[in-house]
């Protein structure tokens, strides 16, 4: 195409779902092949004075209507649903065009406009918020006024020059490439010109048409005293008309695409593509914008900092925030899962689950390995269970290791996180999701309900699963966001000391997911602590005495990260056993604990492991490369 790049990453805001198919086919016609990506954008605004966490519920319903764009995306082509929460919608859309990096959006043009009289507009007509994108627009812009263009033979470019017409012709350019179709560039030169300057004008377009278009063109020169009434004729005979925007920029009181293309894509029989490149960003330079901003003094921006956090975290909450329903449909899942060409480790930790184990293999195999092959691999990772745990679970079909049996030249130690860490190694998915298996009333969707978002959003790279969960208090039953753990130890200190985490429901849920790519990055606490310990790393890279223990375990782990943070030491010696008074029956004693959890190495770092990645990278007949 004229030796331009075609678009990497095209973003396209959906308005309707139902009516996206063909912005949907003709931004997968201007992509870069193989390497190319869309995403498709849905806007959720939250009014001012109502905190941006209130539109979670609305942000759910987005992303299942967003799902429906996928049934129109053709072969091979890469697109990502994106739902974004904002007080505007332009601004959330510049927004997410900036964070993907785009090179071109594409909009759909729904409305109606008023009369057009050239040289007579007075602001938008296409769009109140597709006009204030453009002003502040990272990328390129095509907005299509949809007619249903199925069958695209002939695409009519009308040009007068300048940046606008060489992009619309190199879209044009791509999508006849991709539909074998006729480029017809047309130039219009007033009426009762001389022989000389039409033969001059002629010239001149079709050096121009073959500078910028590679596949079938045909030059088209008409005299004409009405330039509309022109093209709008030449338009009968196509199927297609792109046209680059044609107000002057910055010109007050105009439309940013002008007052002809507008007009055209109101009247004219076929879809219309209206284009426009992005301007610069005013007359300032990036060097004096730089110089400007380092003379802000250090309190304003410590003060919009503290102001952006809560921001950030309440966003975050409402777009981040699923339900298991959405991914209740395991035969998309798989699909996806297929289409991504990656794998998913599903692994059960258990200590003394025989009463709970046997129904949670079975089902997890039943219906994730059986009925949907979503899961390629199960493992029971044991912690030398006294019950029949191990045979149980063994017998339903799942794969049992001890985990004192995995990489026992390092070493064993009791707890949780040493399994999930070792359990790293046993296993091989591109994601792994870990469930708890305490669990009487277990679903799948424990599983499904963490995995699906890192199916359906790549950016994402770990989930943490949250639940309703009963607590009886003075024997009322009630439903609380997390266990007294979180709500007295977890949840103050992540608020004090690591406010990005403060939007998590249940930090200290057992069921979470997240890709080896990141999972083999972070060191992993071996007991309580790997729940808050994976947290606080995975988000700095992308009776009575049960609960004491844990909470003073926790605690430890939180202090360690945030002295970290900070490269400060905040206590001369950080405790690592805790005391527990006991009295009765005129005995008085003092029980002193051992508590510190111990911290394993980010797996990566582990030659056994680096080992098998690679035996495992290698086994498929390929040579691989730094």
């Amino acid at each position: 195409m004229s030796g331009e790049p075609l678009p990497a990453r095209i973003l396209i805001p959906v308005a309707n779902p139902l009516t996206a198919e063909e912005l949907i086919r003709i931004g997968a016609s201007l992509l870069e092949p193989r390497t190319g990506e869309l995403t498709a954008l849905g806007i959720v605004e939250v009014p001012e004075g109502m905190p941006l966490s209130e539109g979670a519920t609305r942000a759910r319903q987005a992303r299942r209507l967003l799902q429906k764009v996928l049934d129109y995306v053709p072969e091979g082509t890469t697109i990502h649903p994106l739902v974004r929460i904002g007080r505007h919608a332009a601004a959330g859309i510049v927004e997410a065009a900036a964070e993907q990096e785009a090179d071109l959006m594409i909009f759909g043009w729904g409305g109606k406009s008023g009369p057009h009289r050239e040289g007579a507009h007075n602001g938008p007509t296409i769009s109140p918020t597709i006009d204030e994108v453009v002003r502040e627009s990272p990328c390129d812009i095509a907005v299509v006024k949809q007619r249903g263009a199925r069958e695209i033979r002939r695409i009519l470019v009308p040009v007068r020059g300048g940046p606008h017409a060489e992009l619309a012709l190199r879209i044009a350019d791509a999508l006849a490439h991709r539909h074998d179709a006729t480029v017809a560039v047309m130039h219009l030169v007033p009426a009762g010109v001389t022989e000389a300057v039409r033969a001059q004008a002629e010239h001149a377009l079709a050096a121009f048409a073959r500078l910028h278009v590679t596949a079938r063109s045909e030059p088209i020169l008409r005299e004409t005293a009405n330039v509309r009434t022109a093209i709008l004729r030449e338009a009968e005979r196509a199927d297609l008309v792109v046209m680059g925007a044609s107000a002057p920029p910055g010109e007050p009181g105009t439309s940013l695409f002008g007052a002809l293309p507008e007009a055209i894509a109101q009247r004219a029989r076929p879809t219309v593509v209206v284009v426009k490149t992005r301007e610069p960003i005013g007359r300032q330079t990036f060097e004096q914008l730089a110089a400007r901003a380092e003379t802000l003094a250090a309190a304003d921006r410590a003060a919009e900092e503290s102001r952006a956090v809560p921001a950030k975290v309440e966003r975050w909450f409402a777009e981040a925030n699923f339900h298991h329903s959405e991914f209740a449909d395991l035969a998309r899942l798989t699909a996806l899962k297929e289409k991504q060409g990656i794998t998913v480790s599903l692994v059960l930790p258990t200590l003394n689950e025989a009463e709970t184990v046997g129904p949670i293999v079975r089902r997890a195999i039943r219906e994730m390995q059986e009925r949907y092959p979503l899961l390629d691999e199960i493992l029971v990772i044991d912690s030398a269970s006294t019950d029949d745990t191990r045979a149980i679970a063994a017998g339903e079909g799942a794969r049992v290791v001890q985990h004192p049996d995995v990489l026992s030249r390092y070493g064993s130690f009791q707890g949780k996180g040493e399994a999930l860490w070792k359990s790293l190694y046993e296993t091989s998915g591109d994601i792994v999701v870990w469930a708890d298996t305490d669990v009487r009333n277990w679903h799948h969707r424990m599983v499904y309900g963490t995995l699906g978002p890192l199916l359906v959003e790549p950016r994402l790279q770990y989930v943490k699963g949250y639940y309703q969960r009963p607590i009886v208090e003075g024997g009322v039953l009630k439903e609380g966001g997390g266990g007294r753990v979180t709500e007295l130890v977890a949840r103050p200190l992540i608020n004090l000391f690591f406010p990005e985490l403060s939007g998590l429901i249940q930090p200290l849920a057992g069921e979470y997911a997240g890709r080896r790519s990141l999972l083999e990055q972070i060191p992993f606490f071996t007991g309580y602590a790997v729940e808050i310990g994976h947290l606080i790393d995975a988000s700095e890279r992308a009776g009575i005495e049960g609960l004491s223990r844990m909470s003073f375990v926790i605690l430890q782990a939180v202090m360690k990260r945030l002295e970290e943070r900070r490269r400060v030491r905040l206590f001369a010696e950080l405790g690592s056993t805790m005391k527990l008074p006991r009295s009765g029956r005129g005995r008085l004693s003092l029980e002193i604990m051992e508590l510190a959890d111990h911290e394993r190495p980010p797996m990566i770092r582990i030659p056994e492991y680096l080992e098998r990645r690679q035996a495992a990278a290698g086994g498929f007949g390929g040579e691989s490369s730094d």
